[in-house]
């Protein structure tokens, strides 16, 4: 497969919360949009939605006025999969689930150019699996986004076997392209990079409270002014070495890795919220709870602390 030139034409396969903050980040960065969507009303909220974030890009000087004024020109909306067949780039960006995206996938395949790359937007299904149900899968790639997806600068990219390096290149492009920082995952392991260093601070953390060593508040405020105070800044490499180096970790890990929970269980404090139905701030009950207003407030807190984090790291860079 031969590199494709930028700028490109991408399709985006759902319009869910993150398929219309993945639109709204590539038509920031003035690129035609396509987006497929079987739902009539799902499309006319998403591009509400797109308006608003494309605003908010505008706001935070990320992208242009001429860029907010045009961006609809540069934008199409179908309920048929026909109007992405002359696209560069398609992002699938449906339901995690395995049938549903095999079923889309090979709905695309049916309808693009050969040459044509395919990413899906998972942060868990493995990508070489994803590929034996495909007619050319070195033209397939994992695409793990985050959001809010249209001013994150995280993006994972995930190879799978059969992908190919010019379609790997091509989508790390892309990433750059649209104010992404990537991360590159040249194997496909479960759960990639980001989530296997996340779900492992999880479980050690609800086995902490399981463990009665401390409440939720006081593990979240710990990892807020420890972790979280470095993890801004840099990553666990880099900290090992500004702060002590291997030697000093070195000793500290024979002593605490016999220590730390490897259960492969659903560890009793998730798994009875998981039972009483709770949602965390949808539900109004979770880890802790929350009234009326309190959702709008943590949202909007992590909206400003995003953009905070996007202009850090871009300082950083």
């Amino acid at each position: 497969m031969t590199p494709i030139s930028l700028p490109v034409s991408v399709a985006v396969i759902g319009t869910g919360l993150l398929g219309r903050g993945i639109c709204a980040c590539l038509l920031g960065a003035d690129i035609q949009v396509v987006a497929v969507d079987k739902n009539a009303d799902q499309l006319a909220s998403a591009r509400s939605a797109i308006g608003a974030m494309i605003a908010d890009l505008h706001s935070h000087g990320a992208c242009s006025q001429e860029t907010l004024q045009r961006w609809e020109s540069c934008y199409t909306e179908s309920q048929n999969f026909e109007a992405i067949k002359d696209c560069d780039f398609v992002i699938e960006c449906v339901s995690e689930d395995l049938k549903i995206k095999e079923a889309v996938i090979q709905q695309i395949e049916g309808v693009v150019r050969t040459s044509t790359i395919i990413c899906s937007n998972t942060s868990s299904i493995p990508i070489t699996q994803m590929q034996g149900f495909m007619t050319h899968p070195s033209r397939f790639l994992g695409m793990h986004w985050a959001g809010p997806a249209h001013n994150t600068r995280f993006i994972e990219l995930i190879r799978g076997e059969s992908t190919s390096d010019a379609c790997f290149q091509a989508t790390n492009a892309l990433s750059l392209r649209i104010g992404k920082d990537p991360c590159l995952c040249q194997k496909d392991i479960p759960a990639f990079i980001v989530n296997r260093l996340a779900y492992s601070m999880y479980r050690e953390a609800l086995n902490l409270l399981e463990s009665g060593v401390a409440d939720c508040e006081t593990i979240d405020r710990a990892v807020r002014n420890s972790i979280g105070l470095w993890a801004s800044f840099c990553g666990p490499f880099r900290w090992i070495d500004i702060s002590g180096g291997p030697q000093l970790y070195a000793s500290v890990m024979e002593r605490v890795f016999p220590t730390l929970n490897n259960t492969a269980s659903l560890p009793q404090p998730i798994a009875a919220l998981v039972q009483a139905g709770a949602h965390g701030t949808n539900s109004g009950n979770g880890f802790y709870n929350y009234g009326p207003e309190d959702a709008e407030l943590w949202n909007k807190r992590f909206e400003e602390h995003v953009w905070h984090m996007t202009k850090l790291g871009d300082a950083l860079s």
